[in-house]
């Protein structure tokens, strides 16, 4: 399946929404990349400040090169996020993304996007 992704920014709650799924290659990483940058320069809170909402529910198990490729994305200090919230489904590929956010503010959640929203908006559950 090939990969495709999906990255809105909402700048009043100070949120980025991505959604994943599929194969990521490598040029498929880099337009998610470029993608992720042009949603945070429409955000408008101080850096570092903002919230971030994953769903990789249907994101495939990927290359060990594209989780390395995830991790470098995920370590860039200009674009950290002051929480994350990662809805998956119970595949190897949640495994994959706990490895690449390793050291970060993190909560998964199990297949329910509106709960990680909640979480990520009020800080618990």
């Amino acid at each position: 399946m090939p990969s495709e992704f999906a990255i809105a920014a909402d700048p009043l709650l100070g949120l980025i929404q991505i959604d994943m799924s599929g194969f990521f290659l490598e040029a498929d990483i880099r337009a998610f990349e470029e993608a992720r940058n042009e949603a945070h320069s429409q955000l408008r809170c101080g850096p570092n400040e903002h919230l971030t909402l994953v769903d990789i529910r249907s994101m495939q198990i990927q290359s060990q090169e594209a989780v390395a490729a995830f991790k470098r994305i995920l370590d860039n200090p200009a674009y950290k996020s002051k929480r994350i919230a990662i809805v998956v489904s119970h595949t190897l590929a949640s495994m994959q993304i706990q490895r690449a956010a390793v050291d970060r503010d993190v909560m998964y959640f199990s297949e329910d996007l509106l709960v990680a929203r909640k979480w990520l908006l009020n800080g618990h559950i």
